[in-house]
Parts: structure tokens; sequence; C-alpha cells
């Protein structure tokens, strides 16, 4: 699995407009009842080169191309890549110190490379995940005794 970050080289007035059109077109042709789609890539020439692609490698371009039509850059990682710290803190939005602190209570596992720690990008997105649903049903419960106490909107 592939997933989308967002990096800081954002795209130009051009390839924001050729993305945003491009991402429209893909997906109006995108026939999802299949496992494959074949497209025709043009050379210099004008030559066509038939080429047979995933259509779930399609669906991650579509992603690609929207969020490049959006004016955000895009970088795609690996679900298997090693993070440094500071990479896993700025994919949670926290602190380097308070990772480490994540890391060493066991919160999100890690290992060594060298004197320095990497974390897996599965593991930080599973860490965050678990963050999230914890947060939403935290919130729920907030809710329900508010309501239960007729505390807000009635």
């Amino acid at each position: 699995m592939i997933t989308l970050s967002r990096v800081h080289s954002f795209p130009t007035t051009e390839e924001v407009a050729i993305a945003r059109e491009s991402s429209r077109m893909l997906s109006a042709f995108l026939q999802t009842r299949s496992e494959s789609q074949r497209i025709d890539i043009f050379d210099d020439n004008g030559a066509s080169h038939p080429v047979l692609v995933p259509v779930s490698a399609l669906r991650l371009l579509i992603n690609i191309l929207s969020e490049t039509g959006k004016g955000c850059a895009v970088c795609v990682t690996p679900i298997h890549a090693d993070l440094t710290t500071q990479e896993a803190a700025g994919l949670l939005s926290i602190s380097r110190p308070f990772l480490a602190q994540l890391l060493e209570r066991g919160d999100i596992p890690f290992h060594t490379a060298g004197t320095h720690r990497r974390v897996r990008y599965k593991d930080v997105i599973a860490y965050k995940e678990r963050r999230d649903a914890e947060g939403r049903e935290a919130l729920d419960a907030l809710a329900e005794q508010a309501q239960a106490l007729k505390i807000g909107y009635e």
C-alpha cells in the first residue's frame, strides 16, 4: 500500500491546470469493473504505445493529479518505508521529543539503524488511526453527556 503526503515543492500554475484536467478525464474513463486498463502513451514522434495499467495504480494517479490540481505537491511513500523520528513526528504533527516518549513507552514500535531510531511508516499510520479513533470516541462520549445533562443545543 502506498499513501500520499504533502511536500514543500508546489506545482506551477500550468501543472495545476494540466493536473486538474487530466484528473477529471481519467476519472471519467476509469473502468472499475476490470482489474486493469489499457492506456496509450505517445512518444515524441507521435507513435502510440499501449500500456496495461492496474486500476489500483490509476486510482492512485487520479488522487495524485487531484491534489496537484488543487495546487498541492504530493509525495508517494511506500507503506514499508522507514522514517526518521523527525519525519514520523511531522506526520503526526507532534514534536520529535514527544514522539521519542511514545517510542520509549512502546506506543509505536521502532528499530535502530546504528545509533538512530527508525519508525516504519505503517506503524506511524496505525498509531495515528488509533489516536484518531480514541479522539472520536471521547467526543462521542462528551456529546452523549451533554445531551443527558441538556447542555448545548436543543
